[in-house]
């Protein structure tokens, strides 16, 4: 996301509630039985790839798989299509094709099957598999919105961009993250950890969601500090007033200083590595993590912590 104007009072909370998602095109995504299986499948593979997904309502593998099946068949936009089979109502083609497990995935491209494979699959492969059967996948709706998410300079357009991931992809961690983003710097605290909460259980500790309880805890801390004056008066005085230097590092960051606020957690460190049990290391991390791994001032402040740490 880039640098959205902040909108204090913003209520951005009435579009975040997850919804049921978004209806798939029925062209793309649809279920088949024994008896329109030939047109479904046979007749369609005549004009383009069509991938059939045999599963069943107990099997627990098809469930993770079936959704990144539709996930990434969407994204292709028409270059394949998806058939779901399911084979308790209907199991005579799974017969025919000696499938032993589910899920089983077969491709089919003029009325005959050309690939498969059985087992979930992550998503990487399935998009892989798609790919040498019907050329590049695109990216899909949710990645789509998330980049202009990212993108937007608006907070309120940011915040709709993210939103609407999230009701078509529920608990997608880079959405939830970048909404969640969107409630911290428009200062509503209390939505960010409510939006943060929206994660999957699966996406817990994904490095965006890290980085935005990361950013929220930060925030939280800096918004009572007020003015940096009275903390540079006191370095000035005093320059191992660490105490000083924390509340400064903290002030600088919220301001968008971020080397600022690295170098005041250095010196501090430098000075005395103890204080306070290591509060200017243990902060420190904590901005690295707000910041993100790939980050120039987290992969330089983290070089020069080393230094330290090491000298």
């Amino acid at each position: 996301m880039g640098k959205p104007q902040a909108n204090q009072g913003l209520n951005l909370m009435e579009p975040i509630l997850p919804t049921t998602g978004q209806a798939t095109p029925a062209a793309l995504i649809s279920d088949t039985t024994t008896q329109t299986f030939a047109a479904d499948v046979l007749d369609a593979s005549s004009t383009v790839p069509v991938i059939v997904d045999f599963w069943a309502p107990w099997c627990g593998p098809c469930k993770q798989l079936t959704p990144i099946l539709e996930k990434v068949v969407t994204a292709a936009k028409g270059a394949v299509r998806l058939v779901k089979m399911n084979i308790d109502d209907h199991p005579e083609v799974a017969q025919q094709l000696r499938v032993q497990s589910i899920p089983a995935v077969f491709a089919f491209k003029n009325g005959q099957p050309v690939d498969g494979f059985m087992g979930a699959l992550p998503e990487s492969q399935v998009r892989a598999f798609i790919e040498k059967l019907a050329g590049s996948v695109g990216p899909t709706p949710v990645e789509e919105l998330i980049t202009e998410g990212r993108a937007a300079t608006d907070l309120a357009l940011a915040a709709q961009a993210f939103a609407r991931a999230i009701q078509i992809e529920p608990g997608n961690p880079a959405a939830v993250a970048g909404l969640a983003r969107c409630y911290i710097e428009s200062g509503d605290f209390e939505r960010a950890r409510q939006t943060l909460g929206l994660v999957r259980p699966d996406a817990r500790n994904d490095a965006e969601i890290k980085a935005a309880e990361a950013a929220l805890s930060l925030a939280e801390k800096s918004a009572d500090l007020g003015d940096t004056s009275e903390f540079l008066t006191r370095i000035e005085k005093n320059p191992k007033d660490h105490d000083a230097r924390f509340n400064l590092a903290l002030a600088l960051n919220a301001s968008g200083d971020k080397e600022g606020a690295v170098d005041q957690l250095l010196i501090s460190f430098e000075y005395d590595r103890k204080w306070n049990d290591e509060a200017a290391r243990k902060q420190l991390v904590e901005f690295f993590d707000a910041y993100g791994p790939k980050d120039e001032v987290t992969l330089s402040g983290r070089r020069r912590l080393s230094s330290i740490l090491f000298s």
